[in-house]
């Protein structure tokens, strides 16, 4: 596509998100309640926001700034966005079990995309990554947060719930424009195939208009991203009830507000990344050319942001693990404050580690040399959370439900991916493996196998609070097992890719030399491959169980998990418990628990 289509299509863009600006500025009275003064208020007393009840049907999601429906629109969101991410890799690994392209090029030439099945492999690949990280990722921690963070600290909603509403509604056209180059190739525009780092020179030289696209979905989605930390910060230091105080703030809240301000401190870098960005790629300037300006300055500052980043996405999921892994062991969390200290640890030291990234790069050996130090010392405070999830569990009552399986599972995984990583921090190490499939599997195994473990762990322990019901146990523990052993083989086997020089990044591969034999490469790719189709099954049983359960699951009760008997009732279980009286007084009708570990009608 030539420049002044580019421009045009720039130009459209910018109109539109005027339209939407204007758009919101002109909607009055926009939330269905008033807030009056006073801040949280404490269990059963009436809610500062009560004024009027909520609109029924579509009106009611478009205009709430409830944290509970904007946390439910997140999560939304966030299935949706997974199920794009992953339907992409399905079709990457497919194309990966013979080593000729010979499944994506009869499509890639169907659709009109440029550079054939490898153009579609790069175009999947990089949707693949920027979906699973800006567009599932963070929101799906954000739908926890919005949802729970009120509720466990004792107030009424958000410090800001308009901001908290708008932060959510940046991201659809943000999702739109990332994906827009797959939904205009009959139009000429290609999909981005910059990969989900978008190096340069590579991304400034790349004429698909659906790149530009892209990055300005990515602008979208960090502003959005920078708009909730901020909200999330000002919640917990303000809205806080009277009896939460720093010693008593749970481990969740604890790992949000670390999380927000590792978005308030690297988010911003994001954004000035990619407009300079865009203007290399539209209006000449040379920020990141060869000619001009650098980049490795380019690969400076995305990693500045990028190695937060995988922080930003794990520390939630640690809290989740770290809150729930009790309540099924029996007992407190083992060094409650080792783990707070630790958390807080790995924000600060996770600022100090971008440049591992850069290791093949050619900069200066001392300064890898220090940041190879920095990324072996960041193991410790992660090591330090693992012994204390053990020995939470050592001699606990463990009751092996399927948020305490995830959580489980989280553990192993994350041990097997931090182990790996430690390896990838040793400079001579890291210059063998950097480019291979050893990277992708270490990677994996922590986005993949740890963090959406601890995900689902929080899902299946919070199900009974946003939709009353219980899910079927069954199908629970057949979506763990799936993934278990589904997540074990793809990653192993790509950990095994790597040791064996298979480079990433590519769709098709040519092996033939005495060292590397190509049928026990195309045996590993195979494996990953099965491995794969085995989470996208336990992903099915998963969503057909929780969108089934909600309509017509067991009522799930007061205390589903029977915590009032170990004395481990979170706060949020509380409030639910009387939000079920409240409505009982109220006319409702009472209900018996449904705990996993009793009889339920779904078995």
């Amino acid at each position: 596509m030539d420049v002044s289509a580019q421009l045009a299509l720039t130009v459209l863009m910018g109109v539109f998100l005027a339209a939407v600006a204007v758009l919101l500025t002109r909607v009055e009275d926009w939330r269905s309640y008033t807030p009056l003064a006073g801040g949280g208020g404490a269990y059963g007393e009436e809610s500062a926001y009560a004024t009027e009840e909520k609109p029924a049907g579509l009106i009611r999601w478009l205009t709430t700034v409830d944290h509970k429906d904007i946390g439910m629109m997140y999560g939304a969101y966030g299935v949706i966005a997974f199920v794009w991410g992953g339907l992409a890799v399905i079709l990457m690994r497919t194309e990966l079990l013979t080593p000729a392209g010979d499944v994506l090029a009869p499509m890639a030439e169907a659709m009109g995309v440029a550079n054939g099945g490898e153009g579609l492999y790069n175009a999947l690949l990089t949707t693949h990554g920027i979906t699973m990280l800006f567009l599932f990722g963070t929101p799906i921690i954000a739908a926890f947060a919005n949802y729970l963070i009120p509720l466990l600290i004792g107030a009424d909603d958000m410090a800001f719930p308009r901001i908290n509403a708008i932060a959510f509604w940046l991201l659809p056209p943000g999702a739109l424009l990332i994906w827009a180059g797959f939904f205009f190739v009959p139009f000429g525009v290609d999909p981005s195939q910059l990969s989900w780092t978008m190096y340069t020179p590579l991304s400034i030289e790349q004429p698909e208009a659906g790149a530009d696209l892209m990055l300005l979905g990515l602008h979208l989605t960090g502003v959005s991203a920078t708009m909730g930390a901020i909200n999330f910060i000002a919640t917990i230091f303000t809205e806080a009830g009277d009896d939460v105080n720093w010693a008593n703030l749970d481990i969740f809240s604890w790992t949000i507000l670390t999380q927000s301000g590792l978005i308030l401190f690297s988010f911003p870098l994001l954004g000035s990344v990619l407009i300079m960005l865009l203007l290399d790629r539209n209006f000449a300037t040379t920020f990141f050319t060869v000619e001009g300006g650098s980049p490795i300055l380019y690969q400076h500052l995305f990693w500045f942001f990028g190695h937060p980043e995988v922080y930003i996405l794990v520390l939630p999921p640690m809290g989740i693990v770290s809150y729930v892994l009790p309540r099924f062991a029996g007992r407190k969390l083992f060094g409650f404050k080792f783990v707070v200290y630790s958390t807080l640890a790995i924000g600060v030291l996770s600022f100090g580690v971008w440049a591992h990234h850069m290791f093949s790069t050619g900069i200066d050996p001392r300064i890898r040399a220090s940041f190879m130090a920095v990324s072996l010392a960041i193991a410790i405070p992660s090591a330090v959370k693992v012994f204390n999830w053990i020995t939470t569990m050592w001699n606990g009552r463990i009751r092996l439900t399927a948020p305490m399986l995830f959580c489980i599972g989280f553990v192993q995984n994350f041990i097997i991916g931090g182990v790996t990583g430690v390896f990838l921090a040793s400079i001579p190490v890291d210059l063998v493996l950097h480019d291979t499939y050893y990277v992708v599997g270490h990677f994996h195994y922590i986005v993949m196998g740890a963090i959406a473990f601890a995900g689902f762990a929080g899902l299946y322990y919070w199900y009974p609070i946003y939709t009353g019901r219980m899910y079927q146990r069954t199908l629970a523990k057949v979506h763990f097992w799936t993934w278990m052993v589904g997540t074990n083989i793809t990653f192993l086997a790509m950990l095994l890719l790597g040791y064996e020089g298979m480079p990433r990044r590519y769709a098709t591969y040519e092996f033939g030399t005495e060292l590397v034999s190509l049928t026990l490469i195309q045996a590993l790719h195979v494996a990953a491959t099965l491995g794969a189709f085995l989470m996208l099954f336990g992903g099915v049983v998963f969503l057909y169980n929780f969108v089934q359960s909600w309509y017509e699951g067991p009522e799930a009760g007061l205390d589903p998990w029977d915590l009032e008997e170990v004395g481990l009732e979170g706060r949020e279980f509380v409030w639910n418990d009387q939000r079920i009286r409240t409505a009982v007084t109220d006319g409702g009708e009472s209900s018996g628990a449904a705990t996993e570990d009793g009889p339920t009608d779904d078995d």
